[in-house]
Parts: structure tokens; sequence; C-alpha cells
């Protein structure tokens, strides 16, 4: 797709080339022949047909492709994580940390040893946005300097809400959950492309965004508000509108993860989650959002470590499925995309097979993209060995070099319509002029404005009228976002006490928040997965639900306000007053307190059914249920 003028990233200032890229390097060690394929891959003369399996493709990539050797081949399908927060960083920590990955110092000296087809960046690889587009620009810079010329993948999470490793001053959209809650595809989609216009311009082409899953289990630890809802046909609406925003903006979406990962009560970071969907449920529930997303068009579709006995009755990870990957998503969807992994260092891929087979059960399966290779017990990484694995693996003739080719192709050509290899590189000076500028704030504060989801008033307690009270602030949150809520609420003449509890609030700190309570006019109480209340290992316990039960029966006004999951009012039925907002970004807490006082009208509705706690099938609150103020 060819962006519209005024999306498309601007190209590098002269200053900007990497240096040492000039004629005497190109000539060097047959570089020439690469550099003419690298530089003709826009020309539209290399659009001659050819003949047999280079039928329809792009005759410079496909030279590119014939000039690499096959370990160079097995590189790009790899995108790797880097510690440090510049391609070049001599930080101690950072140095000790990538050669304990990659035997190098740093992400340039990764470049230059493997030739790898990406990187990821994690929230530890970010200052602020100028930064970025350094780091960016330095991992660029060092592809370039590579024989062939093949630039980088740069890719991360940025989902919006609860999920966003650039934080300010780069804009926030609101989450998943939030976006489907206001209902409006248009700022689904607006915001996407403002997502991607900021990605772009630090130098990140890929965002492995938008969540496509369908959160059916009100109880799912890893996905939960990073679904757009409960409903197959309005998360298809959402994942279209960002699908198309994130392209506008001049990055790849992700439709992410497929076969879909909304039904399951184990987390894939940890653990091997199983659907029990049948065949018939899972086109019903799950399908619908990756066939919506195929139909837009999406260029890459990340896969779940998820068990679907119903898909494929191996009882292999859908990651390594090629009954799934294959049989479903290419054959019988038509997808003709790029299929990424997720992550390879999570325990739902790694526990039926060993991390050197991983990656040769994955192409098998069907999948291009192998993402982030991990590390042994020793804390060792292992992806030299499973790049050697690739490599031995087509040596052998378990993966044909075709196979191969097909996965490479498919890489290449993505960064090729991502414009990289015309430009890879991001203008710094421009930075300022894209990243969080006013106008993007602003729209994410609207959207994030209609999304607050007013659930319950039975006290009639909203809206607050300005004035002077004293007001307790507790329950969940880092001391910025308690302080945030509590400085909104003191902006509208209140004085205002803060008793930061945690996920997991002792008796203690419960006694410390009931006994703070006494001498206040309102209680506002904030809570975060409150209804996971397992003591369990790995689960938060009833801390924050006895919190609340506590605060309402002191006889103090109560307001609730969930700043995750919305399910967590079915864990503390007695309180009276319920606001949902769906993440706990700067946007949602101003939107918060602009609905407590009447400022913004909740016009939210639930994208799911809050079940009760005791009954799973009844519904507390159902599906596109949210009141608002009369006036």
């Amino acid at each position: 797709m060819h962006l519209p003028r005024t999306h498309r990233p601007p190209g590098p200032s002269a200053r900007l080339r990497p240096p040492g890229t000039g004629r005497a390097r190109r000539a060097a060690a047959g570089l020439a022949a690469a550099a003419l394929a690298a530089t003709a891959l826009t020309a539209p003369a290399a659009r001659a047909q050819t003949t047999g399996h280079d039928a329809g493709k792009d005759p410079a990539l496909t030279r590119l492709l014939r000039s690499m050797s096959l370990q160079d081949k097995a590189a790009q399908l790899f995108v790797l994580q880097v510690y440090g927060k510049s391609a070049d960083t001599a930080d101690p920590a950072d140095v000790a940390a990538n050669r304990k990955l990659y035997g190098v110092d740093n992400a340039a000296q990764v470049v230059a040893r493997y030739h790898p087809g990406g990187f990821i960046y994690y929230a530890n690889n970010v200052d602020d946005p100028a930064q970025l587009a350094g780091f960016s620009n330095g991992i660029q810079r060092a592809a370039m300097a590579q024989p062939h010329r093949v630039p980088e993948t740069i890719a991360t999470d940025q989902e919006g809400g609860i999920v966003a490793r650039v934080q300010p001053p780069a804009t926030q959209s609101p989450g998943s959950m939030a976006l489907a809650a206001g209902r409006s595809t248009g700022d689904a989609r607006a915001l996407a492309r403002i997502t991607g216009q900021e990605l772009r311009a630090i130098g990140v082409n890929q965002d492995y965004a938008p969540d496509a899953d369908v959160n059916v289990n009100p109880a799912n630890p890893v996905i939960g508000v990073r679904s757009f809802g409960s409903d197959p046909s309005l998360v298809s609406s959402m994942v279209t509108a960002q699908i198309r925003g994130y392209r506008a903006g001049g990055v790849t979406a992700t439709a992410k993860h497929f076969p879909g990962h909304g039904d399951t009560t184990t987390d894939s970071h940890t653990g091997v989650p199983r659907i029990g969907h049948t065949r018939a449920q899972w086109e019903k529930l799950d399908l619908p959002p990756f066939r919506a997303a195929i139909a837009a068009g999406a260029e890459a579709i990340m896969t779940a470590h998820i068990i679907v006995p119903a898909l494929d009755p191996s009882e292999d990870p859908a990651t390594l499925s090629k009954p799934i990957l294959t049989g479903i998503l290419r054959d019988q969807l038509h997808y003709r995309g790029v299929i990424v992994t997720d992550a390879l260092d999570m325990q739902g891929v790694r526990d039926k097979y060993g991390d050197e087979r991983i990656p040769v059960l994955a192409l098998k399966a069907g999948a291009d993209v192998l993402l982030k290779p991990p590390a042994d017990a020793s804390g060792n990484g292992v992806f030299s060995r499973q790049l050697a694995a690739v490599v031995n693996a087509v040596k052998t003739g378990e993966i044909s070099e075709q196979r191969l080719d097909a996965s490479v192709y498919r890489v290449l050509a993505l960064k090729q319509k991502r414009g990289l290899f015309r430009s890879p590189y991001t203008d710094t000076s421009r930075v300022g002029r894209t990243v969080g500028t006013r106008a993007h704030l602003a729209a994410a504060q609207r959207a994030a404005d209609r999304t607050t989801t007013l659930v319950k008033n039975d006290a009639g307690l909203l809206p607050l009228k300005t004035g002077p009270r004293k007001v307790l602030v507790a329950g969940w949150g880092t001391a910025s976002s308690t302080a945030g809520l509590a400085t909104g609420i003191a902006a509208h003449g209140a004085a205002t006490t803060v008793r930061s509890t945690g996920l997991s609030p002792t008796q203690a700190q419960i006694d410390d928040a009931v006994a703070a309570a006494k001498d206040q006019d309102l209680v506002v109480a904030v809570t975060n997965r409150a209804w996971d209340v397992s003591t369990e290992p790995g689960h938060q316990g009833p801390g924050q639900m006895n919190l609340v039960k506590a605060l309402v029966a002191t006889g103090k006004p109560v307001v609730v306000i969930a700043v995750r999951d919305p399910y967590d009012i079915a864990y503390f039925p007695e309180a009276a007053t319920y606001l949902a907002t769906y993440s706990y970004t700067a946007e949602a807490q101003r939107s918060a307190v602009k609905t407590l006082f009447g400022e913004n009208a909740p016009h939210g509705k639930l994208p799911v059914v809050i079940p009760t706690r005791d009954d799973p099938g009844t519904a507390l609150y159902p599906f596109g249920y949210g009141l608002t103020y009369k006036h």
C-alpha cells in the first residue's frame, strides 16, 4: 500500500547516511551486485514478471535473496532483544547482559556478527523519544554497513493502555478494552494512526498490535483489557480499524494471538494454556477477528503458545502446529502475510520440546519470524544454537531451502513495503514535532473521556459537586498514579489523603486505610484486578476485595474505580458506586476525575459481560451496560 504523502515517514537527511558505505566499501567482497539489488528495490523496471517459483515476485528481492548465504537467510527470520539504550552502548551492565545472550557487547555488534532480521524494544531500552530515535538509527547504520545492506525490522509492543513500552512524552492511547467501551471505530483508527506516526518517528517500523483475542474468560490472567472485549463482532470492527490506522501511520500492524488467546486461565509466559473450545465454538468466537484482520490487509499475524485440541489433537502449541498455521491460517484463510511467533522465551512454547528444536518446528509449522530467543537455565542465550539448528535443518533436508526462502522473501518484502530499503533512518530533528504533540495528546484525552464507564450509581452519589470536602484515595496504585487521582480531586476543592496499598493489601494496610477513612467525607477506592482472590502462588489474593469491603463497612460514601479489568465489582457487590476506566494512564485518571465531578458525562458501555462471582454463567452486568448523567 502506498501511504498518503502526509503520513509517509520522512527520508533521511544527508547527515544521517551511514559512514563508510561509498564505492570502495560496495566494491569489496562482491558488494556491487548486492548493492545494485538493494538500490533497485524501488525501481519500477524491476517489477518484470518471472517464471517458476519466482513468478509474481520482485526480481530485485529475488536477486538479493539468492545472493545471501544460508546462515544469513536463516538469521533474517530472528527478531532479537538486546540490552542498552544505544546501538553502541558501553554501559557495563548492558554489555554483560548482551555478552551472556550473544557473546558481543551491543546491538551494533550483534548486527555485525549475526545479521539478524530485526530487534524488539522493551521498556528498559527506552529513556525518551529522541534517545530511541538515535538507537534506531544506530541499528540501521550497523545494518547498512553489512555486505547485503538489509535494513532491520524494529518492533515493539505499543498496544496502548497497560501495554506501552514507550511512555510519556509519547502519546498514550487508551487500551483496547477502553476503546471498545467507547464504541468508536473512528477513535480506534485515529489513535492507531497517531501511535504509528510516533513509533515511525522514533525508528520503530512494526507494532505488535492490535490484540485480536476475544476475552470471554473474566479470569484470563494475560489478556483481559488487552482485548477489545467479549463480542466477536465488536472485536472484529475494532481490529479492522486499528490495522488501517497503524498502516496509515507508517508501521506494520500485527494481529495477535492466533488462533485466539481469549479463553484461558493460564498465562502462557509461565505455563501452557489449553483452550477447550470445539471447532464450532472457535469458528464462532475466536476466528472472526482474525478473518477480519486478513480482510483488512493485515501484513503480520502473531501466533499464540496455546494448545487447542479441536484444531490440532497432537497437543502441540499453536506456534508449532502445522495444522493450525499452515492448514488453517495459510490454506483455509488464505493468509499470505508474515507469521510471527510470540516470544520464544515464554514457557508456553518451551515445555514440550528443547529450545533448539523450537525454531525448526515453528518454521515447519508455517511461521516466518522467530521472536526473542530465550536464555538457558544458566542465563546464557541460545540464539546462536537456534540459528545453527535452522541452518542444519536445511542442510539435512528437514526443511527445504525453498521453504526457508519463502519466509525470508516475506520478511524482505515487508521491509520493502515499509520503505526501509529506500529510507531506513528516521530524521531525529522531527521527533519533537511528531511525538506527543498537543494535537495528539488532545485526541488521546478526548478518546479516553468517551471510554470511562459508570457501572453503578445506586446511591446517586455522582456527579459530585466541586467544593471543600475531605477525601481519602486508597487502594492500588503507584505513588504517582494514586497521587494523580488525588491531585485531580484536590483541584476541585478537596483536601485529600492518600493510602497506596498495592496489589495485595495486608491486614495492617487495610486497618490503616479504615482508620484514615473515619474522619473523611468521601472515600475513593482504586482497584486493579481485585477479582484475582486466589491465595495460590502467582496470584494477588483477596486483599483488594477485603479492603473495599472494609471501607464500605465504615459507612462513608465510597466510589470504587477499577483501573484495569472491569470485573472487580462482582467481588464487592455492596459497593454502591463503581467506575471502570480499563487502564491507569494519566489520561484515564483525568477522565475519571472529570467524570466524578460531572465535567465528563460517562458514555462508555461495557465491552464484556461482568458475571457474578459464584456463577460465571450468570450476568451481573450485561454486555453493553453503562449509565450516564441526566442533565
